[in-house]
């Protein structure tokens, strides 16, 4: 983990309260795609933890939804602008697992952490399916930026206004074969995820954060093999511990 002072570079709106942000500063304490770091908001006494999209030896890349006043105050920062942020936090995904053809299922927000995922896994070799799902279609974000990586996209909307009507389980049909599958969203979605896909595979959650290194205690859950903290075993846990 390293503590510092990172520079935006941009902060840009993509999709109906999505926004893209670059931050630029040392990147040197990730590793793994599924790991996130934790925002100092001004005038705001709990981080904001945020999942990784993407990042370089410099610069990392964060996509983020205008839910309550911290963000949507995150969301009027202007370029250049300084945050003191906390890096390379939690357990990422494990890219050993995959097999030759890995499936990707995000949903909203949960969509962001997949995409260097994706990166990771077709550099390795992989061929690489993604299901990503949104309310409507004016919610859609990245579906072009999984196409260029290489992987084979597929997009659902609850309210059927774009690709797929339904949710991702509802595209499971159109995604064939897989060896192993990789999942992020709300609870409900890898509840669902969970019952529908029958291989192994790894689940992304997200908890109330109170420092987000482990120390409070405070995003404990109950596994099969005992209790585990989001913020440090996780946010990565394995489909076998899960207990619903």
């Amino acid at each position: 983990m390293t503590k510092g002072l990172y520079n935006i570079s941009h902060n840009k709106k993509i999709a109906k309260d999505i926004y893209e942000m670059k931050l630029t500063g040392d990147t040197s304490s990730l590793s793994q795609p599924g790991q996130f770091i934790n925002i100092l908001i001004d005038g705001f006494y709990l981080r904001r933890p945020i999942s990784v999209c993407d990042y370089d030896k410099n610069s990392i890349t964060i996509i983020y939804k205008t839910v309550g006043e911290g963000t949507e105050y995150l969301s009027t920062l202007k370029e250049n602008s300084g945050l003191d942020i906390l890096v390379g936090l939690g357990n990422g995904f494990d890219t050993k697992k995959s097999g030759g053809s890995p499936l990707l299922i995000g949903g909203g927000v949960g969509v962001p952490p997949l995409y260097m995922l994706a990166k990771r896994l077709i550099d390795e070799g992989k061929s690489v399916k993604v299901i990503i799902g949104f309310n409507s279609k004016d919610e859609v974000f990245y579906e072009k930026e999984f196409n260029a990586l290489g992987a084979k996209t597929f997009v659902t909307t609850a309210d059927g206004s774009y690709k797929t009507r339904g949710f991702v389980t509802d595209a499971l049909h159109l995604v064939g074969t897989y060896s192993y599958f990789y999942t992020c969203g709300p609870k409900p979605m890898l509840k669902a995820v969970y019952n529908s896909c029958e291989t192994e595979g790894q689940f992304s959650f997200e908890e109330r954060m109170g420092c987000g290194f482990g120390a409070c205690m405070g995003c404990s859950c109950k596994t099969k093999y005992g209790d585990k903290r989001i913020c440090k075993e996780g946010p990565v846990l394995q489909k076998e511990e899960i207990i619903w």
